[in-house]
């Protein structure tokens, strides 16, 4: 059983979605000029991510995803990252990258920072659930997963939702679930910052969803209806 410490109260859940869309403000439409075919792929942004989102969003106490593509601003890494500015934008002079900095991607990390902040300070543990997808196949290597978890295994009760919640799945699907792939949960991201500047009653979690299932009648039925129900059934069971 999923337990907190007892002065807590209740779990807040907070939703985002980091790679929602693939959108690309006007002024920044001429880096896509000869490249429109990209922001299309799941270099752009995370086909499906948004529609789980959005399915979740009854769940969640408070929600929040980005209204900019990852090919202006990576907004799931951090400043010192070499990828947070693309191959496109990563031309963009210092002054120009300083402006997007400080216009997308602050005030979004910022907003999901403080409402972690409150719920923290009205003493409730926050599950933080951040929603992804990723390619079936990567450099010619087929990911053998449908569903990833990602989280710190180091983070007792991180690591104690996340297996809870991997077994309502099992329990509940025939799907294949992975812990910590496609990727590493401890990899550089937003969650991974997040844990650092609340080590205590945070919870940051990312869902993997595969894309195979985004052209199929699944992401709309059976693999919506079966994350919400586990999800649900997570919170409940945390005191």
């Amino acid at each position: 059983m999923f337990t907190v410490r007892s002065h807590v109260q209740a779990m807040k859940l907070l939703l985002t979605c980091e790679h929602a869309t693939n959108a690309i403000p006007s002024q920044y439409a001429y880096l896509f000029e000869t490249h429109h075919e990209v922001l299309e792929t799941h270099e752009g942004f995370d086909p499906g991510a948004f529609d789980l989102f959005k399915s979740l969003e009854t769940l969640a106490d408070a929600r929040y995803y980005q209204k900019v593509g990852r090919l202006l601003i990576e907004t799931n890494r951090s400043l010192h990252h070499p990828s947070l500015f693309s191959r496109f934008s990563t031309k963009l002079e210092q002054s120009e990258k300083n402006s997007i900095i400080a216009t997308y991607y602050t005030p979004y990390r910022s907003q999901v920072e403080n409402m972690i902040r409150n719920f923290q300070q009205d003493n409730h543990v926050v599950l933080h659930v951040s929603v992804h997808s990723f390619t079936p196949v990567l450099n010619s290597l087929e990911r053998n997963c449908d569903i990833g978890i990602l989280y710190d295994p180091g983070i007792p009760l991180e690591k104690q939702w996340c297996v809870q919640f991997k077994s309502l799945l099992n329990q509940k699907s025939a799907y294949r679930i992975r812990s910590n792939y496609p990727y590493l949960g401890k990899a550089d991201g937003f969650t991974t910052y997040l844990r650092k500047r609340f080590p205590e009653n945070y919870l940051g979690v990312e869902i993997e969803i595969n894309q195979k299932f985004v052209n199929s009648n699944l992401m709309d039925g059976r693999v919506k209806k079966l994350l919400f129900d586990c999800i649900e059934k997570s919170i409940k069971k945390a005191p």
